[in-house]
């Protein structure tokens, strides 16, 4: 699977949403193969980390969030049930998990009915370690601040918006991927 050949079928190349695309799933996709590299001992699949960190935000061309260049109609937290009903229809279902599981530290099913969310009912939490890794490489990079990576600290400020337990499950990740 060449995760650039789906990209490009999505994404207009020399666009400014390529552009920011694929600098942002380029910057978590290598954060997520250095946690890799660095933590044998999980014995991850490092090939599906990488087109999967690759193909994480591929919905995002569907929601409306001008300020990263999306002219789409849905709500920019749809973008990763989106992203995976896409890469399902792709051949791809198991990528596509990737896609839906990826926001915050994922949405728990109470979370989603609790905040009234315009999403599917069902659990969003990322299961694999895969899962996992991508979805905590993407904290530290924003479409919207291309040019720097988040500190340990910042997350955990973004984080602490969406309730204490979000903090608690990426310090967990922190002990396990730094």
């Amino acid at each position: 699977m060449d995760p650039l050949s789906i990209i490009q079928k999505y994404y207009t190349e020399g666009t400014k949403l390529y552009d920011i695309y694929l600098t942002h799933v380029t910057q978590v996709t290598e954060k997520a193969l250095s946690i890799a590299q660095r933590h044998p001992e999980l014995a991850v699949d490092v090939r599906f980390i990488e087109e999967a960190g690759m193909l994480h935000d591929i919905g995002i061309f569907m929601t409306d969030a001008p300020h990263i260049a999306c002219k789409g109609t849905f709500p920019y937290i749809c973008h990763g049930y989106l992203g995976r009903e896409l890469l399902t229809a792709e051949g791809f279902p198991k990528h596509g998990q990737v896609c839906e599981r990826h926001t915050g530290t994922g949405l728990s099913l109470e979370t989603i009915i609790n905040r009234k969310l315009p999403i599917p009912h069902r659990d969003m939490r990322p299961v694999s370690l895969e899962e996992k890794i991508i979805c905590f490489a993407d904290k530290f990079y924003s479409k919207s601040q291309l040019d720097k990576e988040k500190t340990v600290k910042k997350i955990r400020q973004n984080l602490s918006k969406h309730g204490k337990q979000q903090v608690e499950i990426f310090d967990e990740w922190c002990e396990l991927f730094l």
